[in-house]
């Protein structure tokens, strides 16, 4: 199971033009899991052992991802920059065994050096909207309690809906759930800036 992370949020700027938002593509999944290992092992140093954080495994990870993009590519989003570097990336689908919440948010993070820039917020409501696409009106997003990114949620709007401890790395870990009920909603009180079109 993975877990989201990302840094705070910025506001959109100049900047930010040039990082564009947009579905995952096949050729993408090496690049996605060899972020998905950094930021792991940066944000949960001190929270994860650090035998499992070492030994976590880019090319197994690009397995993982070029099958859940092959599946379905619209469900993963990616941050790119002008060069087509890939500053970040999310994935969503439908809730995994929450029964109140019909959507889920499973992934979202953003390399370390570039969070506080906007990217993770950009980043969700794109998921937020593909979400809504499928036909989901609700959403749940998991986090690691001692995650600090929690905060970003809870600036978002995310409402603590359940916590629960998850097995990570032979650990169990206090996680907790932020929910967004009426997804559609919140959507349509986003300035039009902040949204991400659905392809």
């Amino acid at each position: 199971m993975l877990f989201p992370i990302l840094g705070k949020s910025g506001q959109n700027s100049g900047e930010m033009d040039e990082i564009t938002i947009r579905a995952a593509r096949s050729g993408d999944a090496r690049s996605i899991a060899r972020l998905d290992v950094e930021t792991w092992q940066a944000a949960y140093a001190g929270i994860l052992t650090t035998p499992y954080l070492v030994g976590l495994s880019a090319e197994r990870r690009q397995l993982g991802w070029t099958r859940v993009i092959d599946r379905e590519p619209r469900d993963v989003r990616v941050a790119v920059d002008s060069d087509g570097r890939i500053l970040g990336f999310g994935s969503c689908g439908a809730c995994r065994g929450e029964g109140e919440f019909t959507g889920e948010v499973f992934t979202l993070y953003v390399a370390p050096d570039d969070q506080n820039r906007g990217i993770g917020r950009r980043l969700l409501l794109a998921l937020f909207a593909r979400l809504v696409a499928q036909g989901h009106n609700s959403v749940i997003v998991w986090v690691l309690r001692e995650n600090p990114s929690r905060f970003f949620y809870e600036r978002l709007g995310g409402a603590v809906a359940r916590r629960r401890q998850l097995p990570v790395g032979g650990k169990s870990i206090d996680a907790t759930g932020y929910g967004w009920r009426d997804l559609p909603c919140f959507l349509a009180t986003i300035d039009g800036a902040d949204r991400q079109p659905q392809p």
